[in-house]
């Protein structure tokens, strides 16, 4: 029950519920929101979908010790079926963040319609401090909606960011309380009920349709590379640091 779902007036809510591991996403996790998300684009009765956390989380990103233990494998992997079924999602896809967006918790957003932040919002995209690579078409999006010098301090260094920086670099809609943003979400996907569901379907597949061949290769290049850091020596580093709980050392690796 770590990814709950529920459908109501015409929306379909995928919740992450793991809030004792700040709602860290497993192998397993993955797969149930890549169901949910196929569930959703077969069902008529669905409008919208709507993604939410929990309260002062959204997601941490990866589980690591289950990272670890099970790595992707290829792009039939858990983690790549959920980016596929949010691609082939063609009905509007509405988010709320609270909390902490880290790692694919940011770039999931580059592939959604409609994001609304709590003022508590943080993101962060923390790749190179762990041995690894942009995923999720990041290094592409990120530059494209942001600009080269902004995407370079967020996937170079990693640094972290807030929702109204999130807001500048056209990653959020709106920002709001964090007492409202999930519910202001919900009302927004509400609003597909009322609209035309074949041609709402027929403008998003033309709002992508000049990213998307582009966007669906730079996925396989980085997923590639991904899976090459991810076995590099860096990598291990950085990881055993983080389960030592110790700052990794990396001034010996060229």
């Amino acid at each position: 029950m770590n990814i709950k779902t529920a459908l109501l007036n015409g929306v379909q809510t995928i919740e992450i519920a793991r809030p004792e591991k700040k709602n860290a996403l497993t192998m397993a996790m993955y797969e149930a929101m890549a169901q949910a998300l196929r569930s959703a684009q077969a069902d008529s009765a669905v409008r919208a979908v709507l993604i939410t956390g929990q309260p002062g989380i959204f997601t941490s990103g990866n589980d690591l010790e289950d990272f670890m233990q099970r790595p992707p494998q290829g792009l039939d992997s858990p983690v790549f079926q959920f980016m596929q079924a949010l691609l082939a999602c063609d009905k509007p896809v509405v988010v709320a963040v609270t909390g902490a967006a880290i790692g694919i918790g940011t770039t999931m957003l580059l592939h959604c319609d409609l994001v609304y932040a709590a003022d508590d919002a943080r993101f962060a995209m923390p790749f190179t401090s762990l041995g690894l690579v942009a995923e999720f078409a990041s290094s592409l999006l990120v530059p494209l909606y942001a600009g080269h010098v902004k995407a370079a301090e967020k996937l170079l260094l990693g640094d972290p960011f807030g929702a109204e920086e999130a807001q500048e670099m056209r990653l959020v809609n709106a920002i709001l309380p964090a007492s409202e943003v999930v519910n202001h979400a919900r009302r927004v996907a509400e609003r597909f009920t009322q609209l035309p569901p074949a041609a709402v379907r027929e403008t998003k597949k033309l709002m992508r349709r000049a990213h998307a061949k582009l966007v669906q290769e730079t996925i396989a290049v980085e997923g590639e590379i991904f899976g090459q850091r991810l076995r590099s020596p860096e990598a291990r580093e950085a990881f055993q640091a983080f389960f030592e709980k110790r700052k990794p050392d990396f001034t010996k690796f060229q």
